[in-house]
């Protein structure tokens, strides 16, 4: 016998219960005062997926953050947007809620550039690049890509089809060298230089980030860029593999 589900029933009351905590985190986070809801959000949305990323309040309201004054507020807004669109994209394979909600995702991309134009510090600058890529959609590693550029470093496989290292790329104040250990652990390993990708050779996404990079002020970003879009060495058989394909390689 089927039994008609009420506005009492369990399933219903739960879902009551989820709508309730997602506007009282989602409104938590819009007055800019407490940082722990961040986190919970992050938990319950992307990490563990007890509240539904699908509701229509969560893009709106994310959308409505980052149009805001609050630099940390938009900041978190437009992370968690970004971050909550490519895993949907890889999760369900379709592009559906990017497509359902392409007003308030044209919206926050728009608020992602204008930020990016004008943030000066490096690191907040290259997380809002990666932000805008996301959001855009048209790749799902931009994380994987930023973070070595954020952290100085990739650790990255040597495309030997035995596997034969792992290879630390090093990009920033401690130099611009490939090595078969943790360069950080020690400072008595062997390491091999990189080979950056010439400025004019960039084309597609390495040259679209260098020219932004440059435009908006950030040439050492721009410069970290050639690298990332350079080659490495491997420090075991000396093989030269591009570092963007074994970053792509990694996220695969």
């Amino acid at each position: 016998m089927d039994v008609e589900m009420t506005s009492s029933s369990p399933v219903s009351r739960a879902d009551e219960a989820d709508s309730g905590r997602l506007t009282s985190l989602l409104d938590r986070a819009a007055t800019g005062r407490d940082s722990q809801v961040w986190s919970d959000l992050w938990t319950e949305l992307y990490h563990n997926g007890s509240l539904d990323v699908s509701h229509p309040l969560v893009l709106l309201a994310l959308m409505n953050m980052a149009e805001g004054d609050d630099a940390d507020t938009v900041a978190s807004a437009l992370h968690l947007a970004g971050a909550l669109l490519v895993q949907a994209d890889q999760r369900y394979e379709t592009r559906k809620l990017r497509d359902q909600h392409r007003h308030e995702v044209g919206r926050l991309l728009a608020a992602a550039n204008r930020w990016r134009q004008a943030t000066a510090d490096r690191n907040d600058y290259c997380h809002l690049l990666e932000t805008v890529l996301n959001l855009e959609g048209d790749i799902h590693w931009a994380e994987d890509l930023t973070w070595g550029i954020v952290s100085e470093e990739y650790e990255l496989e040597c495309p030997d089809t035995d596997g034969c290292a792992t290879v630390w790329v090093i990009i920033g104040e401690r130099g611009f060298f490939s090595a078969s250990e943790d360069y950080a652990l020690s400072d008595d390993i062997e390491t091999l230089p990189l080979h950056p990708a010439a400025p004019g050779a960039l084309d597609g996404l390495g040259r679209r980030l260098y020219e932004l990079a440059l435009a908006d002020g950030h040439v050492d970003v721009a410069h970290a860029w050639t690298y990332a879009f350079g080659e490495a060495t491997c420090p075991e058989c000396e093989r030269r593999f591009s570092v963007v394909r074994q970053v792509v390689a990694r996220s695969s």
